[in-house]
């Protein structure tokens, strides 16, 4: 290896094999090491079309990935939740709804938990939830593996600068149903135009869920909100799962979520009392509308995880009065006509950090010359400083990107990090202050 001594000795560890001949190769990738070779294990981040990936297919390699790993290893039952926006909270809305009335169950995948660390704690009783990117299902695809309870939340344009057109982006989130048997189950969006565009499984398999649901019966089974109600209903039957005011969750797109969570739930026979005191007891997921603290009125909102459009426009959505709005980062090849229009109809002022995405942003953005921006600026302490200027009493500032973090930040989560960080600081400077 080429690669320094100090750098060796960091990443040895997380390759360590104990008791077999291991050959390092670290800071680079050689053909011939792909030429010959029985297996490649893939990480997600790594492109299916990488030329490396092609040679091993072609000299015969197994191509695996973790989570083709885990499900070919994996005893317990699995339910598993994809989709472009709501995956992690619907995600861990199932879990507490399982691990209600199956102790033990285990969430894992896109969390920054790792599956196949969990596989000494399953069993074929104990369930096990997971996260699934639209990057690890790649590699299920390749492997027509697919989870028996399966659900996908919505669909809409996202990663659009790895898969260059929507129908491919469909296509890897296609596979969390695409292998699936006789029996199992599909939770889908009734509401979504994208989930109804672009996902058509067998129509027994369907499970719905929704937003508003109307008083007519369904010949699929189907979960939804009427009224103050969440009801899950079928051919055969009608019941009441839980009420609005069970619910401390912000936003209509929560709401989405618990009904997705909820119907996986239910398909896996999850009783409403189970679902329920899930629900009740459900506080939220950090960096996802997590308030940090007050500070003389103003609200700080860490919602760093909105790395879409989309999922900016749902934050903004989720609350009634002014809000200074961070924005901007790193481009993923998205549009961003529809969260300027929804900038200039909610926001009081809109802070911007740098990034590639941030001139497309500016260009939606000067379409609508009502709107004050301030920025792009290179760091978020000088952005969260510029947002405390602007806001009064009683406003929220909102971090909700609608971009990636790449470039200022390691990933999302370091982003919500700094923003906790920086907030946290500004409080103990004012109560030295005082």
């Amino acid at each position: 290896s080429q690669t320094p001594l100090s750098e060796q000795k960091k990443l040895k560890p997380a390759f360590a094999i104990a008791g077999l001949p291991v050959r390092f190769v670290l800071g680079e990738h050689r053909e011939d090491d792909f030429r010959n070779t029985d297996l490649v294990v893939r990480n997600p981040g790594v492109p299916r079309e990488s030329p490396f990936l092609q040679i091993a297919r072609a000299a015969g390699a197994v191509i695996e990935m973790e989570m083709t790993l885990f499900f070919r290893l994996c005893p317990a039952p699995i339910l598993a939740i994809t989709g472009t926006k709501g995956k992690t909270t619907t995600t861990l809305l199932t879990a507490a709804m399982v691990a209600a009335h199956v102790p033990g169950a285990i969430a894992a995948g896109n969390l920054r938990v790792s599956a196949l660390d969990q596989l000494a704690l399953l069993s074929a009783a104990t369930p096990i939830i997971l996260e699934l990117s639209s990057f690890a299902l790649e590699g299920l695809g390749e492997a027509q593996l697919s989870p028996p309870y399966a659900a996908i939340t919505n669909f809409s344009a996202d990663h659009l600068d790895r898969y260059g057109s929507l129908a491919s982006y469909a296509d890897a989130k296609r596979q969390i149903y695409a292998w699936q048997a006789a029996g199992d189950v599909i939770v889908l969006n009734a509401d979504d135009p994208g989930t109804r565009s672009f996902f058509d499984p067998p129509a027994e398999r369907i499970f719905w869920f929704t937003s508003e649901l109307d008083q007519a019966r369904h010949s699929a089974p189907i979960v939804g909100w009427q009224a103050e109600h969440l009801l899950y209903r079928s051919a055969m039957q009608e019941q009441i799962l839980l009420e609005r005011s069970d619910v401390r969750l912000l936003g209509q797109h929560n709401l989405a979520n618990i009904a997705a969570a909820a119907a996986l739930a239910c398909s896996f026979g999850i009783p409403a009392a189970a679902i329920r005191s899930a629900v009740r007891a459900f506080g939220g997921v950090e960096h996802r509308l997590e308030p940090v603290r007050t500070i003389a009125g103003v609200t700080f909102v860490n919602d760093t995880a909105a790395t879409a459009p989309e999922a900016a426009i749902a934050a903004l959505e989720s609350f009634d009065g002014p809000i200074v709005l961070i924005a901007g980062g790193s481009d993923k090849n998205l549009p961003f006509d529809k969260l300027a229009e929804a900038i200039v109809a909610r926001v009081k002022a809109v802070v911007l950090l740098q990034g590639s995405a941030t001139t497309k942003l500016l260009a939606a953005l000067a379409m609508h010359p009502s709107i004050s921006s301030y920025g792009p600026y290179e760091s978020l302490d000088a952005a969260v400083q510029q947002a405390v200027d602007l806001a009064s009493a009683h406003d929220v500032v909102l971090l909700s990107p609608g971009c990636a973090s790449f470039g200022m930040f390691r990933n999302e989560f370091h982003r919500g990090e700094e923003f906790r960080r920086i907030v946290n600081a500004l409080a103990c400077e004012r109560e030295g202050a005082i």
